[in-house]
């Protein structure tokens, strides 16, 4: 959600969007953005969209301390406003008050989709938090700021070693207002199953009118608020303390750490894990910022009917045969292509997002809103009222973090979106008993390991030599299908999903490694048709070579 959200580092301009343009601005500003033809405030709350995370829609604007992502799932995925203005923005041709959350039905007909506006409705958490006391001065083992999955889930696993821990958020009661959808293998390796509030057996895959895949992999959606009430109490129980405030500044000593945050208390902490999501509010940049961007909009609403089976999520659908009304339109999507993202409930409760995969510059909100009206008055869908509406823009790629550095990261402040997918929630859930298993072995040893030899040691355990070179192949995959117009699209996620299973699932899930990596791409090329390869090589060859440079010069 880096356009959404200000970098700290003032490094560089973000990537315009279509009719987008943004400056960059330190975390601390409070000025109003102009993003095209409406104005953003400066403190963004977080929106992470239902998706597996071909998103993370882990989109983290620019607030300090707010939820961390990543599955849509976790970019930014926004529900139309801010969290402190309490004057309302405007959303292309519509006003919202600046406080939305999860939303209540609106009535109202497929042809005045685009107007409907949720009313507010935010969901707290009902127990009450262990606070921590500023008057003790205690200095604390870990502070985390940000109270997404990922930060809450590292305070979970340091606090079950007996080390001190405060997690500082906003609003850490409010339960998530993002949607994650996730394969089900993933939740059930990380002992999560009871987490999720949907399934389906399997998924499908329109290529086109004539080319279908169904894939053999479950998926589901995570219950929110049973995953954040679980993480929650197990921190309580562990003897977690909370402060609902925002870091606005870190001051480092040589053996810990001092966090100003916006209330004026000062927490000291041996170690600062910054788990803010696409903020980067603590976490440090040095390289100009040029991701590509996934863009979507999406509605949870009641239909009278849809043409969906409910027992398979439709994991993407390319067909293009709802535009053959509009040239205009039409070769808009042959350029950059869009698809339907849905998860069918019932037979008449559905989630339903429009989809750029990734371009650079990203889609303006309003194009994908028309390509969305257009699909569903073709699929005959007939919209009676929407829960919930969704705006998520995922940065995807650019560089990593300065590492090592003195604030350790996780998820999207430490580049952790899978750059051709935009996949993260998983992968950061994943990656918390690493980070949560190297402070433990720093601060428990016996030497005691204190300040920047501490973290230095946990990024490196985060971001080995193997996940490094992992994540520059995927940039190479995303540099790609940055050049694909539709047609190519088509081709190749007709290879692709005709690969072995673990090719394709360990590649949506971050499983293969650089060796395994190489015999995937061999085995996507055998696969695809001969215009695909053509494309793929003529395409491809800047990308492999930059890449090939990224992985000798890591070498060294």
């Amino acid at each position: 959600m880096d356009i959404w959200f200000k970098t700290p580092n003032n490094l560089e301009l973000l990537q315009p969007f279509y009719g987008f343009s943004v400056k960059d601005s330190t975390f601390s500003s409070v000025k109003t953005q102009k993003f095209g033809f409406r104005n953003f405030c400066g403190n963004w709350g977080r929106r992470v969209c239902v998706r597996p995370l071909w998103y993370v829609c882990s989109p983290d604007p620019v607030y300090s301390g707010s939820f961390s992502t990543s599955g849509c799932p976790l970019g930014v995925c926004v529900k139309g406003g801010t969290f402190n203005s309490e004057k309302p923005q405007k959303f292309g041709f519509r006003e919202v008050g600046g406080n939305w959350g999860r939303g209540v039905c609106v009535k109202a007909s497929s042809s005045t989709l685009l107007d409907l506006v949720p009313e507010t409705k935010k969901e707290n958490l009902d127990f009450e938090l262990p606070m921590y006391d500023p008057l003790k001065g205690v200095v604390v083992d870990l502070a985390v700021v940000g109270g997404g999955p990922a930060g809450l889930a590292v305070a979970q696993q340091v606090s079950e070693a007996g080390l001190s821990v405060c997690s500082i958020d906003p609003s850490p009661k409010l339960i998530w207002p993002n949607n994650y959808g996730v394969w089900v293998d993933e939740f059930e390796a990380m002992d999560l199953l009871d987490c999720l509030d949907a399934t389906w057996s399997g998924a499908v895959v329109y290529v086109d009118d004539d080319r279908t895949k169904n894939l053999d992999r479950p998926y589901g959606r995570v219950n929110r608020k049973q995953l954040k009430s679980k993480m929650m109490q197990k921190c309580i129980l562990n003897g977690v303390k909370f402060h609902q405030a925002k870091v606005i500044k870190v001051i480092h000593e040589e053996a810990k750490s001092m966090l100003i945050c916006s209330d004026g208390v000062t927490i000291q902490a041996k170690v600062v894990l910054d788990a803010t999501g696409f903020s980067r509010c603590l976490v440090q940049y040095d390289k100009p910022y040029n991701p590509g961007y996934q863009v979507a909009y999406g509605i949870l609403a009641e239909v009278e009917e849809h043409p969906f089976d409910t027992s398979k999520m439709l994991f993407m659908d390319w067909r293009d045969s709802h535009l053959n009304n509009s040239i205009e339109l039409k070769e808009r999507n042959r350029k950059v292509p869009t698809f339907l993202y849905a998860m069918p409930f019932s037979s008449n409760r559905i989630f339903l997002e429009e989809t750029s995969l990734v371009a650079r510059p990203g889609l303006r909100m309003d194009d994908i809103q028309e390509r969305m009206v257009a699909r569903l008055n073709h699929l005959g869908i007939k919209v009676k009222s929407i829960e919930e509406d969704e705006r998520c823009v995922i940065p995807m790629g650019g560089p990593l973090p300065v590492i090592p550095q003195r604030v350790v990261g996780i998820g999207g402040t430490a580049g952790m979106v899978h750059p051709s997918t935009g996949y993260m929630v998983a992968r950061t859930l994943a990656a918390a008993p690493v980070v949560a298993n190297a402070i433990i072995q720093h601060l428990g040893s016996e030497k005691n390991h204190l300040g920047d030899e501490l973290s230095t040691s946990v990024w490196k355990d985060l971001w080995p030599i193997e996940r490094r070179r992992q994540r520059e192949f995927f940039c190479f995959g995303m540099d790609i299908l940055l050049k694909l117009d539709l047609s190519a699209t088509r081709r190749f996620f007709d290879a692709f999903f005709d690969l072995e299973p673990r090719y394709w699932h360990g590649f949506l899930s971050s499983r293969l490694f650089l060796p395994e990596l190489m015999f995937f791409g061999l085995s996507l090329f055998s696969h695809a048709s001969n215009t695909s390869r053509i494309e793929i090589m003529t395409k491809g060859t800047l990308p492999l070579v930059t890449m090939i440079n990224n992985l000798l010069r890591d070498a060294e």
